[in-house]
């Protein structure tokens, strides 16, 4: 059955983008290189696995489209599904901008009624990223986006790290709000924290691993980029591109993980690792 939600196959050319060449290498990037980077190392994969150049991804909580434009302007077909009206507002400008409105299709919905809006088991890749924090049950948020996935598929999950908020509050100065954060069962530092939950490296891949998929890959997100002062980054040449460069060195290295700012786990099938 066909998914009506999913955009129609574009008989444009797919655009070719380096790593880092989208996002766009801004200080914005700091905060998305190390997900694009391993997205679209997926992305490639699945590619070459099924032999299809254009791929079905599903970015829930996609927003405005910042890993949901660029994976389009690769060639594939990307359905986004969020709550608000004016993300996927600005979703629809921004694929229009970027001539990629054929390949962009924006549903409102959210993770725990995603099945109403979008095809279950319909998908090669399967984007939750900042979805976990918000929902009543993440248990339940991850089973219902790794069902999403065709037997073949990867789910990109990306959420609010413990560590980094720990350490953040701790640097700057505000110690009794580190130390609830750390004892939280929840992760939040106090009634005023914006963040209703965060993780550590072992809660996510634990309820990847419970939603039936295997763990391929964990990183650290932000490890130093909300860290080190603006200035140095905007001011000091060749200071974007060597702190993108430890960046992506740490992201890899399990030591690092308990004080990032975000966590990246990439789960996989049981059929995509038989391929």
């Amino acid at each position: 059955m066909s998914d009506p939600m999913r955009p129609p196959v574009s008989p444009h050319r797919p655009h070719t983008a380096s790593p880092r060449s989208e996002p766009s290498r801004s200080r914005a990037a700091l905060r998305t290189a190390v997900v694009w980077d391993v997205l679209q190392e997926a992305l490639d994969r699945r590619v070459k696995a099924t032999g299809r150049q254009s791929l079905d991804v599903l970015d829930t909580g996609g927003g405005s489209g910042n890993f949901a434009v660029p994976a389009a302007r690769l060639g594939h077909r990307v359905t986004v599904v969020d709550p608000s009206p004016n993300a996927l507002f600005a979703l629809e400008r921004r694929a229009a901008e970027a001539d990629v409105a054929d390949r962009v299709r924006g549903v409102q919905g959210d993770a725990r009624g995603l099945f109403d809006v979008v095809e279950r088991g319909g998908y090669d890749v399967v984007l939750c990223h900042g979805v976990l924090e918000y929902v009543d049950d993440p248990a339940e948020g991850v089973r219902n986006v790794a069902a999403a996935l065709r037997p073949e598929g990867v789910l990109s999950l990306l959420a609010a790290g413990l560590g980094g908020a720990v350490l953040a509050r701790a640097l700057a100065g505000h110690f009794t709000e580190a130390r609830h954060a750390l004892d939280d069962p929840d992760g939040r530092w106090g009634d005023g924290d914006p963040v209703p939950r965060r993780f550590t490296a072992d809660q996510l891949t634990g309820l990847v691993e419970s939603a039936g998929l295997r763990v391929g890959a964990v990183h650290g997100v932000r490890v130093f980029a909300d860290l080190v002062p603006g200035v140095l980054v905007d001011t000091e040449p060749g200071a974007m591109d060597a702190l993108l460069k430890l960046e992506a060195a740490a992201a890899e290295l399990a030591a690092f993980h308990s004080v990032a700012t975000q966590l990246h786990v990439l789960g996989e099938t049981r059929g995509a690792q038989e391929e």
